[in-house]
């Protein structure tokens, strides 16, 4: 019982818990900016007036949606970089790293995909057809009047989807980049046990990380939030 609520290993290994958390954040912040380029694509594909973009985003969306992020993960370490020698890096490290937040953004691109796309949803159809109406293609419509209010209009969705991207870089870590903070706890577990102040300090440092997160999108949403 004293091993369970025994504080020293917690203390003892800060340092290499910060360093977790400082990857966590590393793999969070760059996973954030590709997943929200690459759901835009897909968000474009899906709307797209042309069938053949528009049935490509429903396939890749749809199958990403119902496929594992730790599939997804395997595939991209063990078929592309282990089997088909595709690397990213000469450093194995970066390479991992790269693997690993390359295969989360896919995987968080096709959620932020339909975040977008209910936002597009709710922009009246007179705001496209006002658009044509002036010359403007369905690109430069989407880019400069239906993307903007859309955005504006699933801040909070988007900020969900950030939030759960955030706790599945515990999957990168197990799967892909052993340096991760869920990793590290995974590490501590092996060398003295699996004991409560460890499990607790990982937890809230996740609560550090998520709960700013989702203040700073609420906010967002109150402030940009688009009048009917």
């Amino acid at each position: 019982m004293d091993q369970l609520l025994d504080f020293g290993p917690v203390f003892d290994n800060l340092d290499k818990i910060l360093l977790g958390f400082w990857a966590t954040i590393r793999i969070a912040a760059m996973t954030a900016v590709l997943s929200l380029f690459l759901g835009t694509v897909l968000a474009a594909f899906r709307v797209s007036p042309t069938p053949v973009l528009r049935a490509t985003g429903s396939f890749v969306v749809n199958l990403l949606r119902n496929t594992p992020l730790t599939l997804v993960l395997a595939i991209c370490i063990l078929a592309i970089n282990d089997n088909l020698k595709v690397t990213l890096s000469d450093s194995e490290g970066i390479n991992r790293y790269w693997w690993g937040v390359l295969g989360l953004s896919v995987y968080t691109s096709a959620f932020v995909c339909e975040a977008l796309r209910s936002g597009i949803n709710t922009v009246p159809l007179g705001q496209a057809e006002a658009a044509r109406s002036i010359g403007l293609t369905s690109t430069q419509s989407l880019r400069m009047i239906i993307l903007p209010q859309a955005v504006r209009a699933v801040i909070a969705p988007l900020g969900s989807v950030m939030i759960a991207m955030i706790k599945n870089t515990t999957v990168v870590g197990a799967v892909a980049y052993g340096v991760e903070a869920a990793a590290v706890m995974k590490n501590l577990f092996y060398d003295f046990g699996a004991s409560i102040p460890i499990f607790v300090g990982i937890a809230v440092g996740y609560m550090i990380l998520t709960l700013p997160t989702g203040f700073l999108f609420g906010w967002l949403a109150k402030r940009m939030a688009v009048a009917r």
